[in-house]
């Protein structure tokens, strides 16, 4: 039997291209969004796309899904209880996005520090004005959350010449760290902070994990980069914060609610950098999926379901 499969992603047809050449015995669909798929999604073995650009009334009128492999790390929406039939397989991209988010990471945590935005308004107004320029050697950065994505920043926080504290709610030890500590102690890491840096997963344990308790032990020269999910942050505690000058600015990637409204103060700070929700995107986005997409598919068609990378339990 033909396995029948739907990509739902803004680039679904160079998926589709690159994908039918590898799996010509495969019937692939592309759609831009779920209301282009209505037409084929009652026969569809296998959907792909983005965690949260694969609507739940898609899922719920697919009878005959077995597979869900999502274009992300994070997976919230697709493991919120009742979203997918218990009998069928979800999978990530886990650990394909470490070189943009640490790329992002950097380029937030060096503009942040050196005031770079200050640099473009001179530059916009023909201003000579010059002053010391902070390095990230011998700073601080305390990264929530372990998993690959803060691994592969770790790793390149120490070249940068940074001391690295984890915090994790299991593990107690991970690559590159000089100190893992537990969620317990995330107030008192905060306060030793130059850098706290947010990569942990969303869910309702984690949800405004970062409060004013966290924000209020954070030392006025400190910064906040909030790479993770929108929910993982007290939006309104931390412009509390930056109004008050109570830590010295952040960086944010995530929102809540996404996009973030034109009315919310935090465009118009100027100790604020806001980025449109780009960290897990790259000029390879493609390459970096199939990398995990081809064998998990070739692991599907053989019938090796034991064999799918990165399956995510729900």
């Amino acid at each position: 039997m033909t396995t029948k499969v739907l990509i739902v992603f803004h680039d679904a047809h160079e998926y589709v291209a690159r994908l039918q050449k590898r799996f010509p015995a495969v019937e692939f669909h592309a759609a831009h969004h779920g209301e282009e798929a209505k037409g084929v999604i009652a026969d569809v073995d296998v959907i792909m796309g983005l965690g949260h650009h694969i609507p739940n009334t898609l899922i719920a009128a697919a009878p005959k899904l077995k597979w869900v492999q999502a274009l992300t790390t994070g997976t919230e929406t697709l493991t919120a209880p009742g979203v997918l039939p218990k009998h069928v397989i979800l999978t990530s991209t886990r650990g394909i996005h470490g070189p943009q988010m640490s790329e992002l990471a950097f380029l937030d945590m060096i503009a942040l520090a050196r005031d770079f935005r200050r640099m473009l308004r001179n530059q916009a107004e023909a201003k000579w004005d010059q002053w010391n320029q902070p390095i990230l050697d011998g700073k601080t950065v305390v990264i929530v959350g372990l998993g690959l994505l803060s691994e592969h920043l770790a790793e390149r926080a120490k070249l940068f010449g940074m001391y690295v504290i984890g915090v994790s709610s299991g593990r107690r030890q991970a690559p590159h760290c000089d100190e893992v500590v537990s969620r317990d102690e995330l107030v008192k890491v905060a306060a030793r902070a130059d850098f706290l840096m947010l990569l942990v997963p969303y869910a309702p344990e984690t949800h405004h994990l970062i409060n004013r308790n966290v924000l209020a032990a954070m030392k006025p020269s400190a910064f906040l980069i909030n790479l993770a999910r929108g929910g993982v942050l007290d939006e309104a505690a931390l412009i509390e914060h930056l109004r008050a000058g109570k830590i010295a600015g952040a960086a944010l990637d995530v929102f809540s609610p996404q996009p973030l409204p034109p009315d919310s103060p935090l465009w118009r700070m100027a100790n604020v950098i806001i980025t449109p929700n780009v960290g897990g995107r790259s000029n390879v986005f493609v390459e970096q999926t199939l990398t995990v997409i081809e064998p998990n598919l070739q692991a599907f068609v053989d019938g090796r379901r034991n064999d799918l990378r990165n399956v995510v339990p729900h």
